[in-house]
């Protein structure tokens, strides 16, 4: 059996990637208004959209337990993987990385590597499907792990928010950079250049946040051949300019296309309205 590979329900990988490429997700956890669910499993989208727009909010995130991480490797070695790569979303964000390579050390580092995206949605998603295809084409743990870190430096994630309110509250971004968005009402486009959530731009409508993300997904295709993921939360409607918008830009260069809402775990720190690209540069 190849090195399997594993990560977390924050890649918003399409469910038809995730049984082709024979991947385990392990779920975060949310808590909304003291409801427990696990992402995707017993909390979806929609759940996190209706309490951010209720007047009485609280929400909450967590990582998985190391244990549980455990089990998962244990269970596929048993199941006769050579190894297990574990790709999951930026330390900066979440401690699922940590969780992971507490359990790893656990399991044997000999035979399960962890590997930190720097980013979320299919900013991870993306170096997961590039293991998976290393995996396939029977790399070993060695080589998947480094298709994977290879895919993070090709990979780029932009996003646009209505508000940084959800940011500051989840301690995303500092309350100085969420002041200032609200004080001058303007629209923040963000970027992850290390792992951590920055602002990039700022822009005055929605309209112009959205022309602005399809000019700096544009801008970091540079002449590359690209695949695409557009993520949204309850804005299909962006969702879709975006797509069609870059799908004129990029022409010929642009492969394989992905459009998903992002889950409950990224809503309760973004808020609805969000709209997010990103673009991976094939190799």
């Amino acid at each position: 059996m190849p090195v399997a590979v594993v990560t977390d329900s924050t890649a918003y990988l399409p469910p038809e990637l995730v049984r082709a490429h024979r991947l385990t997700v392990v779920p975060l956890t949310v808590v909304l208004n003291g409801a427990e669910g696990l992402e995707g499993v017993e909390t979806f989208p929609e759940d996190a959209t209706r309490v951010l727009s209720g007047r009485r909010v609280t929400v909450s995130t967590s990582r998985p337990a190391p244990e549980q991480f455990a089990q998962v490797y244990r269970q596929l070695l048993a199941d006769g993987a050579d190894g297990v790569v574990s790709v999951h979303l930026s330390a900066e964000l979440s401690g699922t990385v940590e969780a992971a390579r507490l359990a790893a050390a656990e399991v044997g580092d000999d035979r399960v590597t962890v590997v930190d995206s720097r980013s979320t949605g299919m900013g991870l998603g993306f170096p997961v499907l590039a293991a998976a295809a290393a995996a396939a084409g029977g790399a070993d743990l060695t080589g998947v792990r480094q298709a994977a870190l290879d895919a993070v430096d090709r990979t780029t994630i932009f996003f646009y928010v209505d508000t940084l309110e959800f940011l500051r509250r989840g301690g995303r971004i500092n309350a100085a950079e969420a002041l200032l968005g609200t004080a001058l009402s303007v629209k923040p486009i963000m970027h992850m250049p290390d792992g951590s959530i920055v602002v990039r731009d700022k822009v005055r409508t929605a309209s112009r946040g959205i022309a602005r993300l399809v000019d700096l997904a544009v801008e970091a295709a540079g002449d590359a051949d690209v695949d695409l993921a557009v993520h949204h939360l309850a804005a299909p409607q962006r969702a879709d300019q975006l797509l069609a918008a870059l799908t004129d830009r990029l022409g010929d260069r642009l492969h394989d296309t992905y459009v998903t809402e992002a889950g409950a775990v990224i809503a309760a720190h973004a808020g609805p309205g969000l709209a997010c690209v990103v673009l991976h540069r094939r190799p």
